[in-house]
């Protein structure tokens, strides 16, 4: 297994994360449950996460109606201290009207809810779902403090963030003395980069760690979909088009990765999760699984390495057109270092565009 620290906390990861959103079986106010997993097959699937070396597991409170930490809560018994535990707090969890977002009044009662049914005293990364346009960040970021400082919450982050409403939130910790965000949680995939534009940036700016979910684009990354079809009915995008992307440019994509699998004798998901690993701003990538099986397959992406020229096919046709202010930043900064002299220094990313 390999590690890595999680944001700036000293806290080590495994760079292959357990996503528990397939755990219980119990339709939300938010949609239909994705794996149904009873009690036995869940604790088969974290009893083989540990044993591999996975000590880093997600889920959050509206997974299942609450099921998916009940379950967990149950598999973890005798583990729990292995195991980085990170849930998110934030979508709606009844019909109330304040059964939702992200106000002191929710977060205390759904931090509460959480431990309980997770059957801890402490979450180790406490993240926000989403952004909340009307409660302020302030507010937000005080409670999660008051929750680090009693002990029931390690570490804080967020979800699906913009890059502005990130870098906000971190010049709020700072100037107020409040523990600040070690991680976001993000969509980042081969037919999924837009957060190269702004947030990638942003991340490496600020040595926040990444986390992402949906690495296989809703499944359409397995290897079970090209251009002629579907190979298997029961796969999730075959229902549900989440998370939304350019399909006729993903089977372009796909084209590319089957021909990489085929060289490494590795399967069509493994190359889409060794492409985010092996991006220098990525901690950890979530892995949602239905069978032992699949997490086997899943793990072996760490073991995968792609030479120049494949890294150099993926990227090419992946990458997004550059948006603005990148391509103006990227067509100055060209200007910076005048040609025949060597500049050893700081890089980031603008866009796609090295600088």
């Amino acid at each position: 297994m390999q590690y890595a620290q999680l944001g700036q906390t000293g806290i080590f990861v495994s760079r292959i994360c357990l996503g528990a959103m397939t755990f219980g079986g119990a339709d939300t106010p938010a949609g239909n449950a994705i794996g149904r997993l009873d009690q036995p097959e869940v604790n088969a699937i974290v009893s083989e996460a540990l044993d591999a070396g996975i000590n880093f597991i997600d889920t959050a409170d509206v997974y299942s109606g609450g099921a998916s930490e009940e379950l967990l809560g149950v598999a973890l018994d005798g583990r729990r201290r292995e195991v980085v535990l990170a849930t998110k707090v934030g979508a709606r969890l009844g019909p109330g009207p304040n059964q939702t977002a992200q106000s002191r009044l929710h977060i205390m009662e759904a931090l509460e809810g959480s431990l309980r049914r997770l059957r801890t005293d402490h979450i180790d990364l406490y993240q926000l779902h989403n952004f909340d346009p009307l409660t302020p960040l302030e507010e937000v970021l005080r409670v999660l403090d008051d929750a680090v400082r009693q002990g029931k919450v390690r570490s804080i982050g967020c979800s699906n963030f913009a890059a502005w409403q990130l870098m906000k939130a971190l010049g709020i910790s700072k100037h107020d003395g409040l523990t600040p965000f070690a991680s976001i949680q993000s969509f980042y995939s081969l037919v999924g980069r837009d957060i190269e534009h702004e947030l990638v940036p942003a991340l490496l700016d600020s040595s926040t760690g990444l986390l992402c979910w949906s690495p296989l684009a809703g499944g359409l990354l397995s290897g079970n979909f090209d251009r002629n079809g579907v190979g298997d009915r029961s796969a999730r995008r075959a229902n549900i088009q989440f998370p939304p992307v350019d399909m006729p440019r993903a089977f372009d994509v796909i084209d590319v990765m089957k021909t990489i699998a085929q060289r490494h004798a590795a399967s069509v998901a493994q190359v889409a999760l060794a492409w985010l690993l092996a991006q220098p701003v990525v901690t950890s990538v979530i892995s949602g699984v239905k069978r032992p099986a699949q997490l086997q397959d899943n793990l072996r992406a760490l073991e995968l390495k792609f030479s120049e020229a494949e890294l150099a096919q993926l990227q090419d046709v992946s990458k997004l057109p550059v948006a603005y202010p990148g391509w103006i930043q990227t067509y100055n900064a060209n200007g910076r270092f005048p040609s025949g002299h060597e500049f050893i220094g700081k890089s980031w990313r603008l866009g796609n565009d090295p600088v």
